[in-house]
């Protein structure tokens, strides 16, 4: 309810229709996905006392669930370098970051991810499921599915690395690298007044990027063969249910600031 309010309330507000709360309302799209992949059917089960899903069920919440992750990671990565513009280049950021740059960056981020995502699903489909059917998890997810697989799995595991490594270490790069361009900049605004507006407007994209992250890192950048049920289930809970929930409340750079940023 929270993110779609986020949504409905930029879209119906003119004055809110720039860059920043553009992909914030893309954000809030990405977290309703993801929790709404998740929360409904694990209650569902908890109600009835219930532990069962069907396999399409299950490959839909896979694939939704890879959907959002990959396009929240790539999402937070074009904030970062709309923060950088406004702070670092403020006077290019009106002519760069237009409405039509927006939406076709949009595009491509969901584009990028879906691809990502239908190639790890469609080799999840492939594999032959002959032993146990139980998940040892509470939602659908790749090193549990794989666990079940009475087929090899290395292919799976090789391509859910590589494609964890591009995605969050590659854009976990380009963040670290836009933030060292904009604490630069922001160091060299004269007054410590100016200084706390400008580390005030990064604050909140801060916590959400470390949050995120570090659940992301330690869940899934790892090898395959390294996976653990209980230490990886408690930070799962948290990067779905608490992270995906709170990630599209952040505090956007404001326009009207630009001009101390320079």
């Amino acid at each position: 309810m929270g993110n779609s309010m986020i949504i409905l309330t930029i879209a119906l507000h003119p004055h809110l229709h720039k860059p920043m709360y553009f992909f914030i309302a893309n954000l809030a799209l990405v977290d309703i996905f993801c929790t709404s992949c998740v929360l409904p059917k694990m209650m569902h089960n908890l109600i009835l006392g219930k532990k069962i899903i069907s396999f399409h069920g299950c490959m839909a919440q896979l694939f939704t669930f890879l959907l959002s992750t990959a396009t929240a990671l790539v999402l937070i990565t074009a904030m970062t370098f709309g923060q950088y513009m406004v702070i670092c280049h403020p006077l290019y950021y009106v002519t760069i970051m237009t409405k039509r740059v927006c939406i076709t960056l949009a595009g491509c981020i969901w584009s990028m991810a879906a691809i990502n995502t239908l190639g790890n699903t469609l080799f999840i489909v492939h594999l032959d499921f002959c032993g146990s059917n139980l998940i040892k998890h509470f939602f659908c997810e790749i090193s549990p599915l794989l666990a079940l697989s009475c087929s090899s799995t290395y292919l799976n595991q090789f391509m859910d690395f590589v494609a964890d490594i591009c995605l969050a270490m590659g854009n976990f790069l380009l963040i670290t690298v836009s933030y060292g361009f904009i604490i630069r900049s922001i160091l060299n605004i004269q007054g410590s007044e100016g200084q706390q507006r400008a580390f005030s407007t990064c604050s909140s994209h801060l916590v959400v990027v470390g949050l995120y992250y570090s659940t992301i890192i330690y869940t899934y950048i790892q090898p395959p063969s390294s996976y653990s049920l209980d230490k990886d289930k408690m930070v799962a809970m948290l990067h779905t249910l608490v992270i995906h929930g709170e990630s599209s409340n952040l505090q956007p750079v404001q326009q009207g600031s630009q001009s101390g940023l320079q």
